[in-house]
This record gives C-alpha cells, structure tokens and sequence, in this order.
C-alpha cells in the first residue's frame, strides 16, 4: 500500500489508495500549490513528503498517460431528488441504469483541454474493457510526441462524438504513419482526382488510358461515392454504386425508346455502361484503393472481391455464309468482335486499291498495326533493306485533336518484319506522297508522317474509321471495326500455318493467351484442316 494524500475543506487527511489517478492528482496538486499557493492552502512542504513517498515507477506512470475512471448513472434518486449514483442499491441488477467512461484525451493542436466521457455500457467490465484500451491508444505515441499524441486524440474524440466504434489498435497505427487525423482525411472524389493526376505527373499513363480513367471518375465513382469519407468507404457503398448503373441503364433504355423526341435527344450522346465497362470502372477504382492501402489511409481494400457481372465474349467471329445471311435478313451483328474471311478481306482490298490509303489499309490487314500506331508511323521507320517497320509511337486523340503520343504498352514499341511485298506498296506510297508535296509546294502540310490527309495534314483517326465503315459498305461487305482487321491479320496468318508465337510477335503481346483469347479466329477450312489430320493418325481396321 501506499501512503497518498487528497485534499478536502483545506486541511490534510491521509488515506490508502493503489490508483494511479490517486497519485497523478497528489503530484499535479503539488505543481500547483508551489505555483499559485492560496492563504489557506496546507503546507506545500507537507505534499512534498508525501509525495517522495511515492514509488518512481507510479509517478512515470500517474503523469505519462491519462488514467480515467468508470462509474454508475440510472434514474433512481433519494427523498432530497439527488441522484444515487453508484450508491444505488439495485446498480447490481442487470439491465438497471448504465455504466460510462471518463478520460481526459490529449490536448488539441490548439492547446485546448478535452474531457470526453462515453456511456451506454450495460455492465462495469464493458465500460472498463473500453476504457483499457483508450488507454493502451494513448499510450501508443512516443513520449513527449505532441503532434502524433494529438492525432490520437482527434481519432478517439471523433469516435466518441460520431459515435461509432473505437478504432482498433491497427487502425490508429495505420493513421500514426499516414500523418493524418479524422478531419484531415480526403473525401473519395478528392482522392480519385490526386490519384489520377498523380499518375499522370509520373507519366506511367498514356494519353487514351488517363482519358477512359478520367472518365470512369468522372462519370461514375465521383457521382455516386466522391461525398464519402475516404476511411469511410466500404465494401456495400461500392455495392450501391453498382446497383446504382443498373437504374440508370435501365432509365436510359427508356428514354431511348420514348416517342418524345426531347428525351431521346438528352440520351443522345450516352451510351449504357455494359458489363466490360462496369468492369473496366471498378478496376480503375481497385487501383485507385490499392494506392490508398499503400499510403496507410485505409487498411483493406473495399473494392476486393465484388461480385461483378460477367463480360460479353471478346473472341472474334467470322463472318461466315450463314452469319451474313442472317445478317442481310435481321440487321443484327452475331457477336461483338466480328472478322471477315479472306475472301472478304480479299474483296475490301480490290474495292479500295484505288484510294489514296491503299498502302495503310493494306498494312492493317496483313500486318495487324492498332490504328494509331499506323497513323503515326513515320517514313524513316520503314526499312527497305531489312523489311521492317519501327514502331516508336501513335497517333491518339486528346479530345477531338489528333496528337502523337508513346505507344500503348513499352512492348508495343517494337521493329516488326513485314513482306517483301507489303514494302514495295510501302515505298509506292511514299513515293506517290512525294510527287503530291511537290504538287502542292506551300500549301503541304510538312511531317515526316507517312500517311497523312491529301494535303500533308496529320490525319484524323476517328474519320479514318469512319472512312472505313463508308467504304466496306459501298463494297457490299458485313460490318466490322477498323481494329478487327487487326483481328483478321492474326487469323489470316494462323491459316497460312504461321506458329502460334510468331503471331505472338507480330502483334507484341507480351502472353502468348492474350493472342489466343482475344485476336485469333479458327476458320471454318482451318477447322476442318486440323479434324482431318486428327482422324488420319487414328488406326482404323477397315
């Protein structure tokens, strides 16, 4: 036991105690009567013996962190109509008034004291439970760290006024490393618009990839969940967003199929956000969140694991006889990525040797460039001693402004062998643009781009596509996109018997089941190529 001393009346009287908040009130008593000592104050010598009595590892305790106590509050009162407190004599019997806490916190950041007090316990143990583990959060900064003992505070005072959960021991580790306390947390949109920015500053992005990121921000997540806290998000806030693009799809189909033409026309210009996009929209937010975890603002992810909506089939089809037919006879595309036959792609090329683009169309079909690779291909990356074209960058739109940027992916950026004779269409074609910047004199527009509009201008890559659909049209063909004969390079060279890996080059992919799964179409000969050779290495009796 130890001798402690407390005041009352003005006089000295000695009692036994074992709690620390008994010794931490003994020496602050003590700070202060050497400091403001009053006329009827006791000896301050006095409180000074009775403190040396105090062992010293109770006074690093009593003075280094906040000890609280717990107490009793219910409805019962005495004849005079004072509370009795936890001197009521039913406060034993469960479910009979409640138990709290009280704690002094850390002071705020701008010096001011804050007593904070939490109730609603239904038992002594609960509310002590509680008040143990305020303490081991406060005991957890370093002492004499002022600042990161503040945002422990500020973390524990929200708590308690929100009345939410106390955070765990974790939880406030994480926000010690991350510097930041409840109000300093951004909200989900403000995030999201750093994250994206952040990415673009390090240049990790290209040019059509930061668009459709900012986009998904921009139409999606910030709509829906850019006013919550970014501590506070969670898994079913993510759930609602969800639910949230299906409402809206299904009012858009409506509105799209209304007989007032003021609606169709406010749904003009947007398209439903199928399950490809939703799924590409909640990886961009997955990434997004990953940042977050790694910065210590949240400790999971609450974007993992959601169960999304299954994605149309990417694999390409061919427009076989009977596809077309039904096509000429319904209007309805078969699939979402269709690829012509070589037949057709064999009509499309004698329907458009005559265009000034025949070498750019010519090069897409068998050699399988993304459309803005080929728009930026320059006349210097095509050797014609080594038959090959340089891949160094693309031609993309920012907007509705065509500008060169990095190729897609650093593997896209590639030197790529092509035939001897799509390099002798190449060199015609070059030389034909010659012969035109002559012609022109000052009026050309002069690049080193090899294909360009007819008067040296860059051209535009959504009017090459829609050049492209013009001209497949007038040559009596089935629609497909400009990107699938990107497609049907892939398939026309699997049918010619090139190896599997050699297509993989060809288009520089980096795995090998990203040209299986997405860019190879098995044609119906090539199908029957491979059964028969599969029947002709069975032994058959007769």
């Amino acid at each position: 036991m130890i001798m402690a001393t407390s005041f009352r009346g003005g006089c000295l009287t000695n009692r036994l105690s074992t709690r620390a908040r008994d010794w931490r009130t003994l020496l602050r008593r003590r700070e202060h009567l050497t400091a403001h000592r009053p006329a009827h104050a006791p000896d301050a010598d006095a409180v000074a013996r009775a403190c040396a009595r105090i062992p010293c590892h109770c006074k690093e305790i009593a003075m280094s962190a906040p000890v609280g106590s717990v107490y009793f509050r219910c409805r019962c009162r005495t004849a005079d109509g004072e509370a009795l407190g936890s001197l009521c004599p039913r406060r034993k019997k469960a479910g009979h008034g409640t138990w709290s806490f009280r704690i002094e916190l850390p002071k705020d950041r701008a010096g001011k004291r804050r007593p904070r007090r939490r109730g609603g316990y239904p038992d002594e143990t609960a509310a002590h439970t509680d008040l143990d583990h305020v303490r081991a959060l406060l005991a957890m900064p370093e002492p004499g760290d002022e600042a990161t003992a503040a945002i422990v505070g500020d973390i524990l005072e929200a708590a308690i006024a929100d009345r939410q959960p106390l955070p765990t021991t974790e939880e406030v580790r994480r926000r010690i490393r991350s510097g930041l306390g409840p109000g300093d947390y951004p909200l989900v949109g403000e995030f999201l618009d750093h994250w994206l920015a952040d990415r673009k500053r390090r240049g990790n992005l290209s040019m059509s990839t930061f668009r459709t990121y900012e986009a998904a921000i921009r139409l999606y997540h910030r709509p829906y969940l850019g006013h919550l806290r970014l501590d506070r998000l969670r898994r079913w806030h993510i759930l609602d967003e969800l639910d949230e693009i299906d409402t809206f799809n299904a009012q858009l189909y409506t509105m799209r199929a209304s007989s007032d033409p003021a609606l169709r026309a406010l749904v003009r210009y947007r398209k439903p956000a199928g399950p490809t996009t939703v799924r590409h929209h909640m990886r961009v937010l997955h990434a997004a969140l990953n940042s977050a975890v790694a910065e210590h603002l949240i400790a999971s992810n609450p974007a993992e694991h959601l169960d999304l909506p299954s994605g149309s089939d990417s694999r390409a089809l061919l427009w076989t006889d009977e596809r077309v037919e039904r096509w000429e006879a319904t209007g309805r595309v078969p699939g979402r990525v269709m690829v012509w036959t070589p037949e057709q792609t064999g009509r499309f090329l004698d329907y458009a040797i005559a265009d000034r683009l025949y070498a750019l169309w010519y090069l897409l079909a068998f050699v399988g460039l993304r459309r803005g690779e080929a728009c930026g291909l320059e006349r210097g990356d095509v050797s014609r001693r080594t038959n090959t074209i340089t891949i160094r960058q693309q031609l993309l739109l920012d907007g509705w402004t065509p500008v060169l940027s990095q190729p897609k992916t650093a593997g896209s950026a590639a030197t790529v062998p092509i035939p001897g004779e799509v390099t002798d269409i190449l060199t015609a074609h070059d030389i034909a643009c010659g012969m035109a910047r002559h012609e022109a004199g000052t009026g050309w527009h002069d690049s080193e781009l090899l294909f360009t509009e007819a008067d040296g201008a860059p051209l535009h890559p959504q009017k090459l596509s829609r050049q492209f659909s013009r001209m497949a049209r007038e040559a009596g063909l089935p629609p497909i996109s400009l990107h699938a004969l990107r497609h049907g390079a892939a398939t026309l060279a699997l049918e010619a018997g090139t190896d599997m890996k050699v297509v993989q080059a060809m288009l520089r992919h980096t795995m090998q089941s990203t040209t299986l799964d997405l860019y190879t179409t098995v044609s119906d000969q090539l199908g029957r190529t491979a059964t028969s050779n599969a029947i002709g290495i069975v032994p058959r009796s007769t």
